[in-house]
């Protein structure tokens, strides 16, 4: 019974390691991944203990490493970043720590940017619609969008 239980640790173990090596993960994504693939709570839990003695598990870096992976690929509003890592099973305390250094004004700026490449052609209301509805459902709020909007169409007109 004992080398049976240690198999079960050690594979669960390596399934941690496994889902692990893809990109960081919050300790919330590891227990509900092991879970979901059948292990027994005593398992999870030693993997996740190893896990944090090693080092590997760290839910205030895994938050740093998303808020800026989103800054940098997928800009998001600071109360959708809070939402996003509150799912991941982040702490609040850990959240607001990570969340206070977002500039909402340039991630906006930044997604924007990004999608005025499709809107070369498009007259303003098509301009305006899009990008609000864009910025929208990265939830910004309607001050940020409309500031966000208004430059970039003053810089479009400003490079005709």
């Amino acid at each position: 019974m004992r080398k049976r239980l240690s198999n079960n640790h050690e594979s669960c173990l390596d399934a941690a390691f496994r889902y692990l090596s893809y990109r960081p993960r919050s300790q919330q994504e590891i227990r509900t991944h092991l879970k979901r693939k059948g292990f027994d709570a005593a398992s999870v839990e030693h993997a996740l203990l190893h896990l944090n003695r090693q080092g590997l598990l760290n839910d205030l870096a895994f938050a740093q490493f998303w808020k800026e992976n989103r800054e940098s690929f997928s800009p998001r509003s600071r109360a959708m970043l809070q939402s996003e890592l509150r799912a991941k099973g982040i702490a609040v305390d850990t959240i607001a720590a990570v969340v206070e250094e977002v500039d909402e004004e340039s991630g906006a700026w930044q997604a924007a940017a990004k999608k005025t490449r499709t809107l070369v052609d498009a007259d303003y209301d098509t301009f305006r619609r899009k990008l609000n509805n864009f910025l929208r459902q990265r939830g910004f709020s309607y001050e940020v969008i409309q500031r966000t909007v208004d430059h970039l169409w003053q810089e479009r007109g400003k490079n005709d």
